[in-house]
């Protein structure tokens, strides 16, 4: 009897920790590229920016600070100077890695791009730090 006990515990375990079953989990990547996906455009400057990063949806819908809450000028000082770290850590492919830091970003300083290019970018520079562990001289932290 003790035995079967043992037996029973043990076959429910195994059961347990088996196959999802008909469980269904995305795992199609464009579909969560799509999700992912930021884009910003003004047609009468003829700018554009686009965002692919998995997560910064998210982080932007849960973890940012709310539209507002900081001000354009505030935005656009930290981002000059963000841009201009990120840029300098483009150039150095030997000290920096590389797969993270892949194109310039052509920010001009003289330019007004509206408070929403300017939070979104502000927030990409807070995720893409905490999410690959980059420590920007400027402080990220909201």
């Amino acid at each position: 009897m003790k035995n079967i006990i043992y037996i029973i515990l043990i076959s429910l375990f195994v059961y347990s920790c088996g196959s999802s079953g008909n469980k269904i989990f995305s795992s199609d990547k464009s579909a969560n590229t799509n999700n992912d996906t930021v884009r910003i455009a003004n047609d009468s400057l003829e700018y554009e920016i686009i965002i692919i990063e998995p997560g910064f949806n998210l982080f932007i819908n849960s973890n940012a600070k709310p539209r507002g809450y900081y001000s354009q000028s505030y935005l656009e000082n930290k981002n000059q100077n963000l841009v201009r770290e990120y840029n300098q850590r483009v150039n150095q492919p030997n000290r920096y890695n590389p797969n993270l830091y892949l194109n310039e970003i052509n920010y001009e300083y003289g330019t007004d791009y509206g408070y929403e290019v300017n939070y979104l970018l502000y927030n990409y520079f807070v995720y893409f730090s905490r999410q690959y562990n980059q420590n920007f001289s400027v402080p990220t932290r909201i």
